[in-house]
């Protein structure tokens, strides 16, 4: 049998409503691929998925009535992971879940439920660092702005933490590496695209785009930082398990010379 591409958007709306599609026209041989990554295999025929809100809402309902609140988010956050090919794994698993009348969302013999559970684990590992990790610096326009480049796509997860968190304040978090952000204003929180200046340097605190209060608030923060810091007591092993080095050039206690 033939198989079929099923080419989406790349939202969660868009990979629920292929989901739709190879239940309604009960496909046997399908592939899930985002249009912006899209591998094409030589024999197969492509079919372009347009989002379908009420299709995807549809889905995301049956998925919910099949599994706990906890599995559910298990999907998102997997799918979130932007891993090769996980749109195909997760739609494996949600056949196996719907195949079954009772309850199969913890089956982990299952190699898909097992797989899905540990990426989910991940990206939820990425999402508690971040929230942790995130530096905002006050710019000359008066918002709060921190960068971010996590392993996965977390920055919907950590919306509502950081929305809690700095009700009062104007922010911007902007993922630099899938190249968009968060927007607070104070009443509504809404992702945004940006463009920065060719020689913007995310790891340093420009005075030409940030306040002279911010660069002297960062030195405290970093002498604040090293005098704590025991030296005899120093475990850098463990140091970096809680901090992996990744994060680094973007906290200001690890930056020389401020």
């Amino acid at each position: 049998m033939q198989e079929k591409t099923l080419i989406y958007d790349g939202t969660f709306e868009g990979f629920l409503s292929c989901v739709f599609f190879v239940f309604e026209y009960k496909v046997k041989n399908a592939t899930i691929q985002n249009e912006f990554v899209k591998q094409s295999g030589l024999f197969s025929e492509n079919e372009k998925i347009i989002t379908d809100f009420i299709k995807a809402d549809r889905v995301w309902k049956g998925i919910k009535s099949k599994t706990s609140t906890r599995t559910s988010a298990k999907i998102y956050y997997a799918f979130l992971s932007e891993q090769e090919s996980v749109e195909n794994m997760l739609l494996n698993y949600i056949q196996y879940i719907f195949k079954h009348q009772k309850r199969v969302d913890t089956d982990f013999t299952h190699p898909s439920i097992l797989k899905v559970t540990q990426i989910a684990k991940n990206v939820s590992r990425e999402k508690h660092r971040m929230e942790a990790f995130v530096r905002f610096k006050l710019t000359k326009d008066n918002i709060y702005f921190a960068n971010i480049a996590p392993d996965f796509n977390v920055l919907p997860l950590i919306a509502k933490h950081f929305k809690s968190r700095y009700a009062d304040q104007k922010w911007v978090i902007f993922d630099i590496k899938r190249n968009y952000g968060l927007f607070y204003d104070l009443q509504t929180l809404e992702f945004v695209n940006m463009s920065f200046p060719s020689n913007f340097d995310f790891t340093k605190t420009d005075t030409n785009y940030f306040t002279d209060e911010e660069l002297k608030f960062q030195k405290l923060w970093k002498d604040y930082f090293e005098s704590t810091n025991i030296k005899e007591r120093k475990n850098m092993k463990l140091h970096i398990n809680h901090i992996p080095k990744r994060y680094w050039k973007y906290l200001s206690e690890k930056q020389p010379n401020l």
